[in-house]
């Protein structure tokens, strides 16, 4: 591994800007309560573990050579969103004020465990990023790829808590407030279609998403 300073210092800038797997924790903690963001984050990682295990198995570059598997991942992933944004958006009681039913917290892990693991960008971020930092001199690429897969692991769920624990305590206030209980389902299900438009225009970056 080249320079493990300069590797935490690039991973914590990127992981910390706001983007796609950010939006979709602090919608589920504002939504459902800060112990859903939390599972949320986990769940998201836990994703984030699966691509690290790919990556180091060579298969992340297979998927990104490949315009067929990467398609099929591309769509799978949004489908995925839309069915969320679908469940969501049917999710009302018929009450005159609308609420977004909870989740059992086991599905909700698996929703961000899905999420992740099916965003393509996430699997050209470890293809653009972390070989950078890979040191080709020391062999073991692959044990080298997994330690720095597991470090911004890390950062990334610590980074996800944070914008997850924020979210709760904002979500508390708004949830307190009618108007916001109205429009909550619905504003939740248009993000979910949103990410899941994201998701489809999908295409080189080095940013983690």
């Amino acid at each position: 591994m080249t320079n493990p300073l300069l590797f935490f210092l690039a991973a914590l800038t990127l992981v910390a800007i706001p983007g796609p797997n950010h939006l979709y924790i602090t919608t589920r903690s504002i939504g459902e309560g800060r112990r859903a963001g939390f599972m949320s984050a986990f769940g998201v990682e836990t994703g984030t573990l699966v691509h690290v295990a790919a990556a180091a198995a060579g298969l992340s570059a297979v998927v990104a050579a490949s315009a067929t598997a990467f398609g099929i991942l591309r769509y799978a992933g949004a489908a995925y969103l839309l069915y969320l944004a679908v469940r969501t958006l049917r999710g009302g009681d018929g009450h005159e004020e609308i609420r977004l039913k909870p989740q059992p917290l086991h599905r909700v892990y698996l929703d961000g465990v899905l999420v992740n693991v099916l965003n393509p960008k996430v699997v050209l971020f470890f293809l653009a990023f972390l070989p950078q930092f890979v040191d080709q001199d020391a062999g073991a690429v692959p044990a080298q790829i997994v330690v720095l897969g597991l470090v911004l692991t890390l950062i990334g769920l610590t980074v996800d808590l944070i914008y997850a624990a924020a979210a709760g305590s904002i979500g508390g206030w708004l949830r307190s407030r009618p108007a916001f209980r109205r429009r909550q389902r619905y504003a939740t299900g248009i993000i979910y279609l949103g990410l899941g438009a994201a998701t489809v225009l999908a295409g080189p970056s080095t940013r983690r998403t």
